[in-house]
C-alpha cells in the first residue's frame, strides 16, 4: 500500500517511468517512501490517496505524514489523520508543491495500541505543533480556515482526480469536462473499482428515474468515458461479456 501511494503520486505528476524505491523502515511503525526522480504533487491528492489506501488496512487507525525535501530533510508538507475527525490536522491543501526530490515519512499508530504507553502520540506532538504553525501562518487574518469538506467530492482513480461536484477529471494536469450522465456513470464505477457492474444496474440507476431506458445509450456513454480516461493508461473500462462492465485500475 505504501508503494502504491508513491506510484499514484508519480502518475499524477506525469511520470510513468521512474521508480518508487524500496520502502525503508526508519523507526517502530514508521516508514519512508523514496523516489528515483524529482516530481511535483497536489496536497489534496496525497491526502485522499493515503486515506483511501490506508483505510484498507483494518489495523491502522491514525497516522502522521511528513513530506521531506531529500536535499536537506526540511518538511515541505505534513498532516495528521485520525479516526477521531476532530483530531485531524490537514493544512494548505490548495497549494500545489513545486517539483523537487521528495521523501514521504508515514508514522502509523496501529489499532489497539495504547498511545501514551508506546510514545506514539507524545513523539508526534512536536510535529503536530509544527503543522499547526504552518496552518495558521498560511491563512491570512480574517480569512476562513480551509475546510476539508470542500474536497469530499474528490475521488482518486489511478492518476485521475475525479471531481464529482464540478463534473471534471484532472489527468496529468489536464482538466476534462464531463456531462451529468457521464459523471453519474463514472461515479458508479468509482465506488466499485475492479469489480463487475451489471449492465442492468447501470441502466436502472442512470436512466430509469428519467422514465426511459435506451439500449444503446449505455454503450455510447461508456465509449465517451473510455476516450476521456485514455490519458491514463492504467485505467480502462472493459466489457464483461453477457454481464456488464468493469473499471480496471492497474498498479
Amino acid at each position: 500500500m505504501l508503494r502504491r501511494i508513491g506510484h499514484e503520486l508519480l502518475l499524477l505528476s506525469g511520470d510513468s517511468t521512474s521508480r518508487v524505491l524500496p520502502i525503508k523502515k526508519i523507526a517502530e511503525n514508521e516508514y519512508q517512501i523514496r523516489f528515483e526522480k524529482e516530481f511535483t504533487f497536489d496536497p489534496i491528492f496525497l491526502v485522499n490517496t493515503t486515506k483511501r489506501l490506508l483505510a484498507k488496512d483494518p489495523l491502522v487507525n491514525d497516522y502522521v505524514v511528513k513530506v521531506l525535501n531529500a536535499s536537506d530533510g526540511s518538511v515541505a508538507y505534513g498532516y495528521a489523520i485520525s479516526k477521531n475527525k476532530k483530531d485531524e490536522i490537514i493544512a494548505c491543501v490548495g497549494r500545489k508543491q513545486p517539483r523537487a526530490h521528495y521523501m514521504i515519512n508515514i508514522k502509523l499508530k496501529p489499532a489497539g495500541i495504547n498511545t501514551v504507553k508506546n510514545g506514539y502520540l507524545l513523539g508526534s506532538l512536536p510535529f503536530l505543533a509544527f503543522v499547526g504553525f504552518i496552518f495558521f501562518r498560511s491563512v491570512k487574518p480574517g480569512r476562513a480556515l480551509p475546510n476539508d469538506d470542500q474536497h469530499k467530492d474528490m475521488i482518486t482513480l489511478g492518476s485521475v482526480l475525479f471531481d464529482t461536484k464540478n463534473r471534471k477529471l484532472n489527468i496529468n494536469e489536464k482538466v476534462i469536462e464531463l456531462t451529468g450522465t457521464e459523471t453519474r456513470l463514472l461515479l458508479i464505477f468509482a465506488r466499485s473499482p475492479n469489480e463487475t457492474v451489471e449492465r442492468s444496474r447501470l441502466q436502472k440507476e442512470i436512466w430509469e428515474d428519467e422514465g426511459v431506458i435506451v439500449g444503446r445509450s449505455l454503450d455510447m456513454f461508456i465509449s465517451k468515458l473510455r476516450k476521456k480516461l485514455e490519458l491514463d493508461p492504467t485505467i480502462n473500462i472493459v466489457v464483461i461479456r453477457s454481464r456488464g462492465y468493469r473499471l480496471e485500475i492497474n498498479a
